[in-house]
């Protein structure tokens, strides 16, 4: 009897491999990671082989693989040599990069330079997100929570107003939730809100040092208010961000989009999949997508699940309640479809 053929390793196998050497051996470690974790991941993901010696790896696969491998690596490598921190969620984020059919690893390239982080973006559609906000003076952000539409709002506001490109920055969100029912809260006005805007707060905090952002929220080069607080109001040689807009009715929304002034810049962000309206009030973001998706100037930026950067599991979230809605939106016409025939 003629004994099993053992399996080819993934080395032997492999239909090409390419050998790449890092300068540094120190920073060569860091991008590996400790015990080659960060090797695995991209293993993992990509289905190539790797072997590292030194300053050298070598990686076994497909050539389109291994291609994407590299690109990974020397974007990877090139952010150590910047002095920045290479991590899980930078290896994730390259790797999104590398394998989304509308990606290119380069994307990762651009940069949004804040007094506390330099920010890039973790995924294809978060570069045309900045590239639209560089491009047009009023930008529409759509797509679920953890995508980064708000937070990347705010890194490109407040890297114009510390290069000095605006004098102010203003972020505004709809209180829906309070309703006309602010007066029962206590404290004053901006302590009755402030629970609504505390994720733009957040934001802030994560960009600017705690001081600085207390001095310019004092002397009015940050502004954040509920979006009421808008109306009359020309804002001009500023950086304004409306976040949660699926909460404005279409009336507060053309009010807030007819602020814009003389060298700003609007970016309306929101999730047209949690609308907190009464039933039966139209959605201002659906409204405005509506009405201004042919106008010259306006840049639209479509997010999915695929672009969320939270944690994994977050991904997962997202994906079952849409498919869990595609399912109720499927079974409501089948039922109106059966209730037509029994009418005829």
């Amino acid at each position: 009897m003629t004994p099993p053929t053992k399996p080819h390793s993934l080395h032997e196998q492999a239909a090409a491999s390419r050998k790449l050497v890092f300068g540094d051996n120190g920073l060569a470690q860091q991008l590996f990671g400790a015990h080659h974790a960060h090797l695995a991941v991209i293993e993992k993901k990509l289905g190539v082989g790797m072997n590292a010696v030194g300053n050298e790896l070598t990686i076994f696969g497909e050539t389109d693989d291994i291609n994407a491998a590299a690109q990974a690596l020397e974007g990877l490598y090139g952010r150590l040599e910047k002095g920045l921190v290479v991590d899980q969620a930078e290896v994730d984020a390259v790797l999104r990069m590398a394998t989304h059919r509308d990606g290119n690893v380069a994307d990762a390239d651009i940069e949004v330079h804040t007094r506390k982080r330099l920010i890039s973006p973790r995924s294809p559609t978060q570069a045309t997100y900045l590239r639209a906000i560089d491009d047009h003076e009023l930008v529409f952000g759509l797509g679920p929570a953890g995508t980064g539409k708000t937070y990347l709002a705010v890194a490109k506001a407040v890297e114009r107003l510390v290069s000095g490109q605006v004098d102010r920055l203003i972020l505004s969100r709809p209180a829906v939730e309070a309703g006309e029912q602010l007066g029962f809260l206590p404290g004053d006005m901006r302590d009755k809100v402030d629970p609504y805007l505390r994720p733009l707060y957040d934001a802030l905090h994560d960009m600017l040092p705690a001081e600085q952002v207390a001095k310019r929220l004092e002397n009015g080069e940050i502004e954040v208010a509920p979006l009421a607080f808008m109306r009359g109001r020309t804002l001009a040689n500023a950086f304004v961000i409306l976040d949660e807009a699926q909460n404005t009715t279409a009336v507060q929304m053309k009010m807030f989009l007819t602020r814009l002034g003389e060298n700003s810049c609007m970016v309306v962000t929101g999730d047209l999949s949690q609308v907190d309206l009464p039933r039966g009030t139209r959605s201002g973001l659906r409204d405005a997508v509506d009405v201004l998706g042919g106008v010259k100037g306006v840049g639209f930026t479509h997010f999915t699940k695929e672009d969320v950067v939270r944690h994994p599991l977050v991904t997962k979230i997202v994906g079952a309640y849409d498919a869990e809605e595609a399912r109720r939106k499927a079974a409501a016409r089948y039922e109106k479809g059966s209730a037509t025939d029994d009418d005829a």
